[in-house]
């Protein structure tokens, strides 16, 4: 027993080697915005896509390309926009009249990183266009399946839903992403050091690969082994459960301003990327202490607030705390 966990403790110190070396290498390029690139490293060894949310120029375009190009890996852009279609990201047929024979001709998902720019600039039909590609790591295009390459993982941005022109996610679209990441403005002394880094009319965007592929599916397997012990798994289903009924946690004030609470996808993303956070410190095994500093993360966007939740000014964000602080942590 002992040996398995010395083998482990080496993996997970081998495994966090390269992580740090990649968030060194991403840091170099965006500045001040270390809760983002970390919360993006978590999707990655988690293998969950990432929604990222904020208002236009906080570097999140710049941060999923910096990340991309300092792995070896194939990455695409799409611009969303109002008059894009589904084709136009899953691919299409086209019908060949030499042959007389359609063929598949395969759009820009087909990546290890796809970067969905502004994802709510366009309508729910286009955002759906995903769905299949992120849940089941597959796209369909005339009656046939295609595998996605490996690993796939959706990187996507998007302008908070009051802006102009912008369409709110389908749940179903939003229950897909493992994390949705609020990212705020630097402060004073980080601006200052992105002026110095970046007011050149050509800055310097030249990217160190340092990570294979082969290294991150490695180290998903290591994700896979870190020890999750049982009360902290039942912590992470108490505090999903609080979302469904908070009466039973003393938080029967929250019950009119839940509409739906968090789905058992939650759960399962909740302890996969508390256990890629846990590998991100340098741990072999999670604490509660992780759960809850990834936590909001990953349920902010899972909690469906009523119209009078709305009409208070509540979020998910204030939903979420309460629960974290009442539910009492093993």
């Amino acid at each position: 027993m002992s040996e398995s966990l010395d083998e482990l403790n080496a993996r997970v110190s081998s495994a966090a080697a390269w992580v740090t070396r990649l968030r060194e290498v991403v840091g170099k390029i965006v500045v001040g915005q270390q809760y983002l690139i970390d919360r993006l490293l978590v999707g990655l060894l988690a293998n969950g896509h990432v929604l990222l949310e904020g208002v236009p120029g906080l570097a999140k375009t710049l941060a999923v390309r910096t990340l991309a190009s300092a792995i070896h890996a194939t990455f695409n852009r799409v611009q969303f926009t109002p008059d894009l279609l589904p084709a136009d990201i899953t691919g299409t047929l086209i019908y060949n009249p030499g042959d007389g024979q359609y063929h598949v001709t395969k759009g820009p998902v087909f990546a290890n990183i796809v970067l969905a720019d502004e994802i709510n600039r366009a309508p729910a039909k286009v955002q759906s266009a995903l769905l299949e590609a992120m849940q089941e790591r597959q796209v369909t295009l005339g009656g046939e399946s295609h595998k996605l390459p490996v690993p796939f993982l959706v990187l996507a941005t998007e302008n908070p839903i009051d802006q102009e022109g912008t369409y709110p996610l389908p749940e179903a679209q939003v229950d897909r992403f493992m994390l949705k990441v609020l990212v705020g403005y630097p402060t004073f002394e980080e601006e200052r050091r992105i002026l110095d880094t970046m007011a050149f009319t050509r800055p310097n965007l030249d990217v160190e690969r340092v990570v294979e592929l082969d290294d991150i599916l490695a180290t998903r397997k290591v994700v896979d082994s870190i020890h999750v012990d049982e009360k902290v798994r039942d912590y992470i289903v108490h505090i999903v459960f609080a979302t469904r009924d908070p009466q039973k946690y003393e938080l029967s004030d929250l019950r009119p301003l839940i509409q739906f609470g968090a789905s058992p996808r939650a759960t399962i993303n909740l302890t996969l990327a508390a256990k890629a956070w846990a590998l991100l410190q340098g741990r072999s095994y999670v604490t509660p202490g992780d759960v809850k500093s990834i936590g909001p993360d990953v349920l902010r966007h899972r909690v469906i607030l009523t119209y009078e939740a709305e009409a208070q000014g509540m979020t998910g964000d204030g939903i979420v705390k309460r629960i974290f602080d009442n539910v009492p942590v093993p």
